[in-house]
């Protein structure tokens, strides 16, 4: 995550009455419209773009001002909210083979629409694989060198499932550090948002398998193998290892994690489930 400068407005009189906070958010998927929905919650203006003209009619529901906007090939001149915002959120994946569609094709044009507006804050959400394999140390946001080692992914490195380390975070935790960096001046830092313990998934597969097979015994039919299927143990050895250390987010940011551990974030997401559990099969 970088978030970029927030900039403080000093002491007003009691009678000024402060502009409206316009958050606008590039891919307003899972993590952009947790944020956007909490942000609307706190009275903020949120606008964003969704890729189908069904995402945006959910997101208008919530109260967003919502784009259909394909990075690739469409113009930002018909945003016509991003002018309005004052704090930026960049959260669209990169597309295979081109990159971030946004930044490649129309950073100047970002830079020039943003340029002339009232922008105080940015932040642009990023991922843990772009510190590539470090041997499984333990690496920091000043590890820039990986950055050097970035190539097209083999077919081991598609294979995430057997890595020892893996980064995860609570979307919560991701709200809560982009709500921390609002509020101080950090201009073009870095943090690692993800918690304390880098589990391997096969071990976080078997968690969330128990967790389920308690609360809902007949809905896990079948055992779910982490490991694909046809591969030797030598062959599942992934060359991406790395533990991401959260000491900047939680020194600079004052983030104190909500859920530190994976046991904590999936109990939490099996506690919000808002469906009954199936009924058990009785057919003959």
């Amino acid at each position: 995550m970088v978030p970029g400068i927030a900039t403080k407005t000093a002491a007003r009189p009691v009678a000024w009455a402060p502009q409206p906070r316009n958050m606008f958010v590039f891919g307003a998927g899972f993590v952009g419209r947790y944020v956007s929905e909490r942000l609307l919650a706190q009275g903020w203006q949120v606008s964003g773009t969704c890729t189908t003209v069904t995402t945006k009619r959910e997101l208008e529901m919530l109260g967003m001002n919502a784009s259909v906007f394909d990075g690739t090939e469409d113009s930002l001149e018909n945003i016509h909210s991003l002018r309005q915002a004052t704090h930026l959120l960049i959260s669209i994946p990169p597309i295979p083979g081109v990159g971030d569609p946004l930044l490649i094709n129309l950073d100047e044009d970002l830079r020039r629409i943003l340029g002339h507006g009232n922008l105080e804050w940015l932040c642009y959400l990023s991922s843990t694989s772009v510190y590539g394999d470090c041997g499984g140390v333990l690496v920091d946001e000043d590890a820039l060198d990986t950055l050097a080692k970035s190539k097209s992914l083999s077919r081991k490195q598609k294979l995430r499932e057997s890595k020892q380390y893996t980064a995860r975070i609570h979307v919560a935790d991701i709200y809560q550090a982009v709500l921390a960096s609002m509020s101080i001046r950090c201009a073009r830092k870095i943090f690692n948002v993800v918690d304390d313990d880098p589990a391997p998934r096969a071990e976080v597969f078997a968690f969330a398998t128990s967790l389920i097979q308690r609360r809902y015994p007949d809905m896990i039919t079948e055992t779910i193998d982490a490991k694909p299927a046809g591969l030797d143990y030598q062959e599942m050895i992934v060359p991406a290892e790395k533990r991401v250390s959260n000491a900047r987010m939680k020194q600079e940011l004052g983030v104190n994690l909500l859920h530190p551990t994976y046991r904590s974030g999936l109990q939490s997401i099996l506690d919000a489930w808002q469906i009954q559990p199936p009924l058990p099969n009785t057919s003959q």
